[in-house]
């Protein structure tokens, strides 16, 4: 008999409809139910591709002795933390400040009035790990709220006092400046990890907005910035959490050596290192940065593409009842697939009979091009060649294993992310086809998630949630901007800004910044505000940027001063732990550099245009926006384009930096020179 799971819109939450826990999703009906009964909430906050969620799952939620303690003494909630943001950050502050960690499955007791008394993550069905006995604690907490209820009542408010506070301590701090970026540049340098990669020890995440942050502080000057940028990326490439066979990163490296990856995969891990590997290409012309790009956008289009135009959230890190079985080899596997080859294959790999990881291979490159080209009297080019044949064969081979799950609920504010990078690798390399992919996206993004004009978080099968999110307007604002600097389709700008005047108006907070759910959306205890960068960056952050890019395209003074009004709350904390405030690093370079605005005027297909464009987009530019039209522009343009005819009748490029102009050029060199 199903639950009150089986008519979700999220598909974890699908996952979880037979089980004998009487499931309800978060909403009047649990809540009234808990109230009704005084009985406590317990809460369950996971997602599809978690490992340890599915564990706890099979372990104690299809238990029917587990799920019989849990439905007698408790109302039980589950919640996808993708499908809500807002309640996975407000509970996981208070798991954060009960037990000094948090994590995911995310295990939270509430009061009947939401206030959290006691949580945790995982716990097993057996005393394990330091940890008790998940029937033995639901015993315990039953027994508790009984017996001290009124302590547990008088524990729970104060604790909620105590998220009141953290949420409300958003305090003006000195601006940002380029000595404080300097100084964050010398601390990140300090910390690296020079013999594996990255900063920390395992597990290690590929934190695409710090290697951003120093690609931009490259281009600022600084000469120390862009050697661990290039390290780190060169050091996940080699695999391991990199899928060589199929393309895309999984979530994070288990080791220091980026070998044994946690096996999911996730939509805005690799919408953030798409971009930050071809920021690198764009800087470096090194071809095996492109290849990673190209790679990623394969997995993406082949994986993680719906029919209408969307990408989907993530896949699962199991297959076939094991993590990683998906993606692991044995060498009798390779052998039989790759015949001759393997040889070569074996050599560039490091392959053995006792493999990498629990007796079978993690693919993770362990003799580049030049040494194998040595040892096996080829040429470079012939070793490429044929890595790329035995690639090519190992994933038609791995399509007949059993497929991870796919999360096909999609998510606006990842998908927006996607959008920028996709839209960015598709003029950088001119092509066609991801820029179609990208409009597609956007057209997708801008119907099925914005029914009657109202923009919405999720959509799956036809059906949009009801919630929205500060990150949600913001990265897709970003996208749109990316795809107007592709295509220069005067609609992609106007949908921004119309998207931007209703940011301001729903998340905007008087102290500067922005609260991550908007006015009309339900307030549980508090309205959160989360500042700090996680995997994806924060929505206050990707605000910033996107307010900071529409000011350069209108010059509108409200945009640049609601951003450096935000800027201004967090310059402290971003010095001080620059690991949590990568995006608004890169907002505050954006802040602090002379932004050049430049406008072609003249069609798009006239060759003196494509010449001028060409210039503007030979290099990595993050500081500078571009628009581009035939004159008169549409109606809808940037006004950066307004008043600016074409000289002796030929495509003219106009260039500003601040609020000074150049004269206007009609050749490449002259532009190349004003860049």
């Amino acid at each position: 008999m199903p639950n009150h799971l089986a008519n979700a819109l999220s598909p974890y939450l699908r996952q979880h409809a037979n089980n004998p826990v009487d499931w309800y999703p978060w909403g009047t009906e649990a809540h009234v139910k808990a109230i009704r009964e005084q009985k406590p909430i317990f809460l369950s906050i996971g997602y599809s591709a978690c490992h340890w969620c599915h564990v706890m799952a099979h372990e104690s939620f299809e238990d029917p002795a587990t799920a019989a303690l849990l439905n007698a003494h408790f109302v039980c909630i589950k919640v996808d933390r993708e499908e809500r943001p807002d309640l996975d950050s407000l509970y996981m502050s208070a798991v954060t400040a009960m037990t000094g960690q948090g994590g995911w499955p995310m295990s939270v007791f509430l009061t009947p009035t939401l206030q959290p008394f006691y949580g945790g993550t995982y716990f097993p069905p057996i005393p394990a790990h330091g940890l008790p006995a998940f029937p033995e604690l639901l015993t315990a907490i039953a027994s508790a709220w009984e017996g001290r209820r009124e302590e547990i009542l008088q524990e729970s408010a104060q604790l909620v006092e105590q998220l009141f506070k953290q949420s409300a301590q958003s305090q003006v701090q000195a601006a940002f400046d380029p000595s404080g970026l300097s100084a964050v540049t010398r601390s990140l340098l300090k910390s690296y990890d020079w013999q594996h990669g990255g900063w920390g020890a395992a597990p290690k995440f590929p934190q695409p907005m710090l290697i951003e942050f120093l690609l931009r502080r490259h281009l600022a000057g600084d000469a120390l910035a862009l050697a661990p940028a290039l390290h780190q990326l060169h050091a996940m490439r080699r695999g391991g959490m990199y899928d060589l066979v199929g393309g895309g990163f999984a979530r994070y490296s288990t080791d220091n050596a980026w070998r044994v990856p946690h096996f999911e995969k996730m939509l805005y891990d690799n919408a953030q290192l798409t971009g930050v590997y071809l920021h690198a290409w764009q800087l470096t012309c090194d071809p095996a940065f492109r290849q990673v790009v190209e790679a990623c956008l394969g997995f993406i289009q082949r994986e993680l593409t719906s029919p209408e135009g969307g990408f989907y959230s993530s896949l699962d890190a199991d297959s076939g009842g094991r993590e990683g079985q998906y993606y692991t080899w044995d060498l009798d596997e390779i052998r039989a697939e790759l015949g001759k080859q393997a040889e070569i294959f074996e050599s560039a790999y490091g392959i053995t009979a006792q493999g990498n990881w629990e007796g079978r291979t993690v693919l993770q490159r362990q003799v580049e091009d030049a040494g194998l080209a040595a040892h096996f009297e080829l040429t470079q080019e012939q070793v490429q060649e044929r890595l790329a044949d035995s690639h090519a064969r190992l994933l038609a081979a791995r399509s007949n294993r059993v497929r991870p799950a796919t999360d096909d609920k999609i998510l606006t504010a990842w998908n927006g992310l996607m959008l920028q990078s996709l839209a960015e690798a598709g003029a950088a390399f001119e092509d066609r086809g991801l820029l179609s992919l990208a409009a597609r996206n956007a057209d997708f993004l801008l119907s099925a998630l914005c029914p009657q004009g109202s923009l919405r978080h999720t959509w799956r099968a036809g059906q949009a949630g009801r919630e929205v999110f500060l990150e949600d307007y913001a990265a897709l604002i970003l996208g749109l901007l990316a795809l107007y600097q592709a295509d220069f389709n005067p609609r992609w700008f106007q949908q921004a800004e119309k998207l931007a005047a209703q940011m301001l108006e729903r998340f905007s907070d008087s102290q500067g910044d922005f609260f991550d759910t908007p006015l009309d959306a339900e307030t549980v205890l508090t309205r959160p505000k989360d500042l700090q960068d996680n995997a994806t960056p924060s929505g206050n952050a990707l605000a910033v940027q996107a307010l900071l890019k529409l000011a350069a395209f209108s010059g509108s003074e409200q945009y640049r001063a609601r951003a450096e009004a935000s800027l201004n709350l967090v310059s402290g904390m971003a010095s001080q732990y620059p690991s949590a405030f990568g995006a608004w690093l890169s907002a505050a370079d954006f802040s602090l550099a002379k932004v050049k605005q430049v406008a072609i005027i003249e069609e798009l297909s006239d060759p003196g245009t494509r010449a001028l464009l060409a210039r503007v987009r030979e290099s990595y530019r993050p500081n500078l926006v571009l628009a581009v039209s035939a004159f008169p522009p549409a109606p809808g343009s940037p006004s950066l384009l307004a008043d600016r005819p074409m000289q002796a009748g030929q495509p003219t490029a106009y260039v500003c930096e601040g609020f000074v102009c150049n004269l206007p050029v009609t050749q490449p060199e002259e532009l190349a020179r004003q860049l």
